[in-house]
């Protein structure tokens, strides 16, 4: 009997293309089942590059045929709820990008259902499973007692940018939902009060995000996102007791301590291994992380139920505005 985990897949869009299922093609004890994509061209040119066999444009035929222990489920956050809630009812693990749906109240339904069928579930939040975040953090903790302080900025300039999916998201909870989630990551904890300000900046959506959030551990959290800005900036900073943390994992991270600057200085590859985006950026650990789980027979860190808190979070910025 194999010991590989029979995953099918749904969705050859970027990112299954470009980190999900490369990914996927280097676990040795991963076999990928089955592709399905309604686009036959997207679907037969995904199924070469990574020698998968069955390919369907009917996800149900593909599942009952391939008998998958998990599914991955990439497709646009209003695309989600009919596909997801089908694979759980058949009592199938799965994995979906980030956003969990286009509201809590759909993830919160996820989480139930995941519960009722014992399910093992994953959000794609790969920003928590970036080495070298996942470093600072970690060496802030031990060595400040406890991260009193985390701020995660993300800019884009998205100038020319419509509403995301026609609308059918928006910026906040489809995307700038990373950083949200970051500050739970950082910090470890809850939130319990938020102030926050919400802004459309010359477009008909809301495209600028900021606020300040105190966790039930007493750590205050800053977000600071636009997507009216001059450039793509993702960083992070986490601040203990004598030591900080400053991070940004597209390029370098410093740790200051003791009153001296820049006492370690790391590179986002070398703390991986690779200078493959899809690894130092998190997402091979992502993955792994979910087939590990369900080798474990355990909850994935960021399973449906943790996803709630976060959807949550996004939308009591959004209701705290002033």
């Amino acid at each position: 009997m194999s010991d590989k985990i029979r995953v099918a897949l749904i969705g050859a869009g970027g990112m299954a293309n470009s980190v999900h299922y490369p990914s996927l093609a280097e676990f040795d004890d991963v076999e990928m089942v089955g592709l399905c994509d309604l686009i036959e061209e997207k679907l037969n040119a995904t199924a070469d590059r990574f020698g998968i066999e069955r390919r369907y444009t009917d996800y149900k035929k593909m599942i009952e045929e391939t008998a998958p222990q998990a599914v991955y489920v990439l497709m646009p956050p209003h695309h989600l709820h009919d596909i997801v809630v089908w694979c759980l009812r058949r009592k199938l693990h799965v994995f979906i990008e980030k956003p969990p749906g286009v509201h809590a109240e759909q993830t919160r339904q996820f989480a139930h259902l995941a519960e009722q069928n014992g399910c093992l579930t994953m959000v794609a939040f790969n920003r928590r499973f970036i080495p070298v975040l996942r470093y600072c953090r970690d060496r802030v903790r031990a060595e400040g007692g406890w991260i009193h302080q985390a701020v995660a900025c993300f800019y884009k300039d998205y100038r020319a940018g419509g509403p995301y999916y026609d609308g059918a998201s928006d910026v906040l909870t489809c995307d700038a939902i990373h950083a949200v989630d970051a500050l739970r990551f950082m910090v470890g904890a809850e939130a319990v009060k938020v102030a926050s300000s919400v802004r459309k900046l010359t477009r008909h959506f809301d495209t600028s995000f900021n606020a300040l959030i105190e966790f039930d551990t007493g750590a205050v959290g800053v977000l600071l996102t636009s997507w009216m800005v001059g450039g793509r900036v993702h960083t992070f900073e986490m601040h203990g007791f004598g030591i900080s943390a400053f991070c940004d994992a597209d390029r370098e991270a410093v740790i200051h301590k003791d009153d001296q600057l820049r006492v370690e200085e790391l590179t986002p590859w070398g703390v991986a291994g690779s200078e493959e985006r899809h690894k130092y950026y998190g997402f091979w650990h992502e993955n792994r992380h979910f087939i590990d789980s369900i080798k474990a027979n355990q909850e994935p860190e960021t399973c449906f139920p943790d996803a709630v808190r976060t959807m949550e979070l996004v939308e009591r910025i959004y209701r705290e505005a002033w």
